[in-house]
């Protein structure tokens, strides 16, 4: 059975990440990470949080209009059998005389 010191391997795994660090490894991953960000700063996205934020407004938006819907139905509907009763010319009145 191996018995392996645990201050040795961690001396190990630094030097890995050091030399992986320093190799062109890094250098490859940064530069597609900035090419990468500048492709997608020419696209015209929003973040996360402004969609959020416009969808909240949007919702609130399509609520309002759906009460302003349902109030003119209403409106609608009240006058619609005073209008029935109206849409007869009305023969002008004669004021009486004097």
């Amino acid at each position: 059975m191996l018995n392996f010191n645990s201050q040795a391997l961690d001396d190990l795994a630094a030097r890995i990440g050091k030399a992986i660090e320093a190799s062109p490894a890094k250098d490859i991953e940064k530069n597609v990470k900035a090419l990468l960000q500048s492709g997608l700063l020419r696209l015209d996205l929003v973040s996360r949080q402004e969609f959020d934020t416009q969808a909240q407004v949007l919702l609130r938006t399509r609520e309002k209009v759906e009460r302003l819907e349902a109030r003119l139905a209403e409106l609608e509907g009240r006058s619609a059998p005073a209008s029935s009763f109206t849409s007869q010319p009305v023969p002008p009145t004669i004021a009486p005389a004097e």
